[in-house]
């Protein structure tokens, strides 16, 4: 049983990943509508700033910081990395959504495709077509949990994920910035009636929603070790279908999809090696299977249940 609960342990920190990820493609669906394909490139940004943040500070597996040293770093390079792609982000709202707000629905879409191809180029013209790596900077310390074993870099994630989760629905649910928010998902037109800067919630959505992203470049860079130009096309891919498992929209539905798609991701390595395409002796079981996994499930919601399992929180249209 342990054998299993570690695999467990491990979906849930590719899951709170992803969650950090999925809550700005949910949060941006919820108030216009738009599946911002961008964002999961607004992340590889991220990873790279975040890179030569700790360059730029001479951090390395050689130097290790260690201590109040170590949080101090960790904590400004959260700052900055979620700084500059929550800029991106309203930025990218500013020039490529917001002219195309009242223009037919594929047209912010064909332009979020687009915002997305030039992202990618701008992160092979940083750092090449080759993975770079991040510093190994973080305790490479084991912890019993029970009959499982969990690392410091897997604690840290999977607190950084919840009190940023735990902050957000915070935000949303009890202050009035949130209730705006609700407001303009609701009902754009009414919510501007009375009073409610409709522009600038939108903008501050896009805010957020690509400031989380930043946060989750750091604790994947943290995680995995690497990064590359194209590794925002595939998370972004894999935390749009936990949204849309979760119900698109709706923020506990993106968590909870998210931690969903992190499991499956988990286990599906345990699918027998034996299942090979005989002849060509390609393996198709463990590791190669997973995004095949993910993203059939992402079809088999689509046609079963759209809403998602929490259901979508989004306007009813008259």
């Amino acid at each position: 049983m342990s054998y299993y609960l570690q695999f467990v342990v491990v979906g849930l920190v590719s899951g709170s990943i992803y969650a950090l990820i999925s809550l700005g493609y949910t949060m941006v669906y919820g108030i216009i509508e738009l599946i911002n394909f961008a964002h999961g490139d607004i992340f590889m940004i991220g990873t790279m700033v975040a890179i030569l943040f700790f360059r730029i500070l001479h951090v390395n597996e050689n130097n290790p910081p260690t201590g109040f040293a170590l949080v101090g770093i960790l904590l400004l390079a959260f700052l900055i990395s979620m700084i500059i792609c929550a800029v991106l982000g309203v930025v990218i709202e500013l020039i490529a959504y917001r002219p195309l707000r009242n223009a037919p629905r594929l047209a912010p879409l064909i332009s979020a495709i687009g915002v997305s191809l030039v992202l990618e180029d701008i992160g092979k013209l940083w750092n090449g077509l080759s993975a770079i790596s991040f510093p190994r900077i973080f305790p490479n310390t084991q912890y019993p949990l029970g009959p499982v074993q969990i690392g410091a870099v897997d604690i840290f994630i999977i607190v950084v994920a919840v009190v940023l989760l735990v902050a957000l629905q915070w935000m949303v649910q009890g202050t009035r910035l949130g209730r705006a928010m609700r407001a303009v998902a609701q009902d754009r037109e009414a919510a501007a009636l009375m009073g409610v800067n409709v522009n600038r919630i939108i903008s501050i959505t896009f805010f957020i929603g690509a400031g989380l992203a930043g946060a989750a470049s750091i604790v994947y860079g943290l995680k995995f070790g690497s990064t590359v130009y194209y590794v925002g096309f595939q998370l972004g891919l894999i935390a749009f279908t936990a949204a849309v498992l979760g119900g698109i929209g709706n923020l506990m539905g993106a968590v909870l999809g998210s931690l969903i798609i992190g499991i499956v991701q988990s286990f599906a390595v345990l699918i027998p090696d034996s299942l090979t395409n005989h002849g060509i002796g390609l393996p198709l079981g463990g590791a190669a299977w997973v995004l095949a996994i993910i993203f059939a499930i992402l079809i088999l919601i689509l046609v079963f249940r759209p809403s998602g399992i929490l259901g979508q929180n989004v306007p009813d249209k008259v």
